[in-house]
């Protein structure tokens, strides 16, 4: 245990520019969605929350959710996510998609918040935090660990197909990322329950709360 511990404080010292460098991209997707909210014509903005609208009064009218599905739908979603940057971790050239979906992850994340906020106010900010807040408080890290992951491993690499040493062994780091994606995916099972059971479920309370 002291023997992982030691190596996974070596390897956050060792590549926590890459790290620190998602967050800062993570973060500047959730501005960039904040931003594109205010800067919506009110024509755009009145399409949009017409059919956050008849969400809301699919939900109030007691219209019943499989719950399965949902969970079903939400973890295959992760995988999918995590499958591919899995794959663009291992391609070499899939470095700079890696920072596309890691981008339009937070984009999607700043746009659902400030979109909530901007037209519901209070309501807004308190539905986002119970339907939003609970599942990505666990699937954010998880992105930003696997895609950090996947630009560390491309970048090994490089370096490796670069090298003028012949021998280079690749199948332990690779054994290593395809076990840390592995934990990835369980996590991101337990985010998907955290969307179903709890998210969900406030999100069904609250919603009904709004249109007693």
């Amino acid at each position: 245990m002291y023997k992982n511990r030691a190596l996974l404080m070596n390897h956050i010292k060792e590549h926590a520019t890459i790290y620190l460098f998602m967050v800062i991209l993570f973060l500047t997707g959730i501005i960039f969605g904040a931003i594109i909210v205010n800067s919506m014509n009110w024509i755009q903005r009145d399409e949009l929350f017409f059919y956050l609208e008849r969400f809301f009064g699919q939900i109030s009218e007691n219209q019943q959710y499989d719950n399965i599905e949902l969970l079903k739908s939400s973890f295959f979603y992760h995988a999918k996510y995590l499958l591919l940057l899995f794959i663009l971790g291992i391609s070499v050239i899939g470095l700079p998609i890696i920072w596309i979906l890691l981008f339009i992850k937070g984009l999607v994340v700043g746009f659902s918040v400030g979109f909530m906020v901007n037209q519901l106010g209070f309501k807004g900010l308190l539905l986002a935090s119970l339907s939003i807040a609970p599942q990505n408080i666990l699937i954010i890290p998880i992105y930003i660990i696997a895609g950090s992951l996947s630009m560390i491993f491309s970048l090994t690499l490089l370096s490796k197909l670069f090298s003028r040493k012949i021998s280079q062994p690749v199948f332990e780091p690779f054994g290593r990322y395809v076990t840390i994606f592995s934990l990835l995916l369980v996590a991101s099972f337990a985010a998907a329950l955290l969307e179903t059971f709890v998210a969900n479920e406030a999100m069904e309370s609250l919603i009904k709360s709004f249109y007693q």
